[in-house]
């Protein structure tokens, strides 16, 4: 088969399209024929060293949908052929709290999508909603089981709250939009371009800032009429510090990244006068992603796709998703 393998560290350019052994199935696992797979911000990290436990070499890359096209012993028959979305991550673990010291998440160091095919449990697999695209279906899994957890597992946003999300562009802000409109909240959103606030909006999104303005925190509660009862954060530093401001009493904010490191100022004052709770939150459990495909199938909810790539031109797209301009996700088609 034909994969994106990567051998060095540094730019997109070491993923490099390499002839690789054809997967086989053990017990208990299939092989998928995959049909697309869709970058993450995860896999940048990898390729720049920004990663624990880095091994080399690898087929990168968590998220992918296609085809069962074998079986492994033990396996119903009823799999083969069918179309299927995969769950990135393997050995959760018995706890729907948090995961397993085991857990860990296809691309590295077990090889991941970027590639014709691949060899994964059984248990991993989903049937994709009729309704997808192979390219939908590939976006969904990493970013759609982050949003789910933040903002119905850890926020647990209920019907006719002001939820705040910021960096709107990326796959996890536009599906964590996508959940809250569904759960009956009233979405705001940042951004440091107009551009991607306004697309938002036309998605269903409320309201929105630049968080390049001055006082953009201000400007967020007069939108709310006295601040959003959730943030959905993936930033960290002085965007926390500014939801810790504008988050009414009792509040909740929810954070699933921190790509602009730890807050200067946490205010620990203002968060227990406040009795905020502010909670972290990562991936999630195989009950969770089944829930979020079930979401996806009954809604008829469609995950945002910015731009699709061959598998040859991994590089390019590589590129585009560094670039930061895509709005929605990054797909690569085989």
């Amino acid at each position: 088969m034909k994969a994106i393998l990567m051998r060095e560290l540094g730019s997109p350019e070491a993923w490099r399209l390499e002839e690789f052994d054809d997967p086989r199935p053990g017990p208990g696992e299939v092989v998928v024929n995959l049909r697309a797979a869709a970058l993450n911000h995860r896999d940048l990290f990898i390729l720049q060293g920004l990663y624990p436990g880095i091994t080399l070499p690898v087929i990168p890359g968590s998220d992918g949908a296609g085809v069962v096209g074998q079986l492994g012993e033990g396996v119903d028959p009823a799999w083969l052929d069918r179309e299927v979305v995969i769950e990135p991550g393997l050995d959760w673990g018995p706890d729907e709290r948090s995961q397993s010291p085991r857990y860990r998440i296809l691309g590295m160091p077990e090889h991941g999508t970027f590639a014709e095919k691949i060899r994964i449990p059984v248990g991993n697999l989903q049937p994709t909603p009729p309704h997808l695209s192979p390219a939908e279906a590939a976006a969904l899994p990493l970013a759609g089981l982050t949003a789910y957890r933040a903002v119905v597992t850890r926020a647990r946003i209920k019907a006719g709250e002001k939820v705040l999300i910021t960096g709107i562009g990326g796959g996890v802000a536009l599906m964590a939009l996508q959940l809250a409109r569904h759960l009956g909240a009233e979405v705001f959103v940042t951004s440091s371009s107009e551009e991607k606030v306004a697309r938002a909006i036309a998605l269903g999104a409320a309201g929105g800032v630049s968080y390049r303005e001055p006082n953009w925190g201000r400007r967020l509660v007069e939108m709310t009429s006295g601040g959003p009862h959730v943030v959905i954060d993936s930033a960290g530093g002085e965007s926390i510090e500014t939801a810790i401001r504008i988050v009414r009493p009792a509040g909740r904010i929810v954070f699933y990244g921190a790509t602009t490191g730890l807050p200067g100022n946490f205010d620990l004052y203002r968060a227990f006068f406040k009795q905020l709770d502010i909670l972290g939150s990562t991936m999630g459990s195989p009950r969770e992603f089944a829930a979020l495909v079930k979401l996806y199938a009954e809604s008829g909810l469609r995950p945002p796709v910015d731009r699709v790539f061959p598998l040859a031109e991994a590089p390019a797209a590589g590129h585009h998703l560094l670039s930061a301009a895509q709005f929605g996700k990054v797909v690569l088609s085989l």
